[in-house]
């Protein structure tokens, strides 16, 4: 099997628009419109964004992006693999290169929200298991029982 790589990429390259969109209507889906955060294309344009692809001999199996929220803490953003590839680590690939990066640019803390429907179950299990912890809202999120905050602290 080849191995992943992890790079940064358009949102506006046509595979990435498609899984992007994929992810916005699976969010919309089981989030009520107040509480729904997920970035559209053009919000992951912003330049305190980056985006990342995941990919396997050319073909793309995940996204994940990386906001700056200031200096030094960054916010996970639009994390989602294409369900023809889960079970197979793409996700947790994702987070680990998102952390390094996050470490790499000198935050000292990366966040994240994400739901608490039985759909984001899974996504929450990935980010406890890779040391995230739940907390309070933070970058102007309002706390809703729809919504879930997790933070790591990193080693500058």
């Amino acid at each position: 099997m080849t191995a992943f790589t992890i790079g940064v990429e358009d949102p506006g390259t046509p595979d990435l628009v498609a899984l992007l969109e994929r992810h916005v209507a699976f969010c919309r889906s089981i989030t009520p419109p107040e509480h729904t955060f997920v970035l559209d294309l053009d919000a992951l344009s912003d330049p305190s964004i980056t985006v990342f692809a995941l990919r396997r001999d050319g073909a793309l199996l995940g996204v994940g992006a990386l906001k700056e929220l200031d200096r030094r803490h960054g916010e996970i953003k639009s994390m989602h693999t294409a369900a023809e590839a889960r079970g197979l680590g793409v996700g947790r690939a994702l987070v680990d290169h998102l952390v390094a990066t996050a470490a790499e640019r000198g935050y000292t803390r990366v966040s994240l929200e994400t739901g608490t429907m039985d759909g984001f179950a899974a996504a929450r299990a990935l980010y406890a298991n890779a040391g995230f912890v739940p907390c309070g809202p933070f970058g102007g999120y309002a706390a809703s029982a729809d919504n879930t905050f997790m933070t790591l602290a990193l080693t500058p």
